[in-house]
């Protein structure tokens, strides 16, 4: 196969891979943060039932969280299940890393003095107006190096995709590799990620300094 052809197809697979990253990091973090709440929550029955969720998600592999979630609907309500490969990978990996940003933004509020909560009460802030005003900011900048560890896991963990047969990079590089017989698709494969990383690390760093700044 020559090169052109092969950079072709794994360039392909390598935007799969970047649209199930930016899927999960747009759906996960939201989430993460409710679940953050739902863990600290005063309620024992809703606090306990997140904590659940939260071990269960942490103590399974994604690969196992991925075949359950697409294979439930028609083992549990018969339904059909074509066209919906992607929409369970989205689904399998955000409410995976939600589990593990929980955990990640729990840490980051805990760790604010409760005297940031009482003077932003003196100074008349609701209590939304507290967390978004004043205590979520200090949160980012507490949480940023974990949340960079996580996004770079995540880069690799799209390779997982390949459980339920969707064509991202690594399922193609293992395909060509094995109908060319050769490791030289995989090793392209693994600069692409490795790349991938990079950008990533780049960019998480640079946001970084930047609230480190203000």
């Amino acid at each position: 196969m020559k090169l052109s052809v092969m950079l072709t197809q794994l360039g392909r697979g390598m935007l799969v891979s970047e649209e199930i990253f930016l899927l999960t990091l747009l759906f996960s973090l939201p989430l993460g943060l409710l679940v953050a709440f739902g863990r600290m929550s005063k309620n024992r029955i809703l606090s306990a039932a997140v904590k659940f969720y939260i071990a269960i998600m942490r103590g399974t592999p994604l690969m196992l969280q991925l075949i359950v979630v697409y294979f439930a609907p028609y083992y549990i309500f018969g339904l059909n299940l074509d066209g919906f490969r992607f929409p369970a990978i989205i689904i399998a990996f955000s409410v995976n890393y939600a589990a593990y940003f929980a955990e990640i933004y729990r840490g980051g509020i805990e760790a604010i003095p409760k005297g940031q909560y009482e003077a932003a009460n003196v100074l008349g802030y609701s209590r939304m107006q507290t967390f978004f005003r004043v205590i979520f900011p200090q949160v980012v900048r507490i949480i940023m190096p974990s949340v960079t560890n996580e996004t770079i896991t995540l880069v690799k963990d799209t390779s997982l995709a390949f459980v339920l047969a969707q064509a991202e990079m690594f399922t193609i590089a293992k395909q060509i590799a094995a109908k060319e017989a050769s490791v030289g698709p995989l090793m392209v494969a693994g600069l692409f990620y490795f790349v991938f990383n990079y950008i990533v690390a780049f960019v998480m760093e640079r946001i970084e300094k930047r609230l480190s700044y203000y």
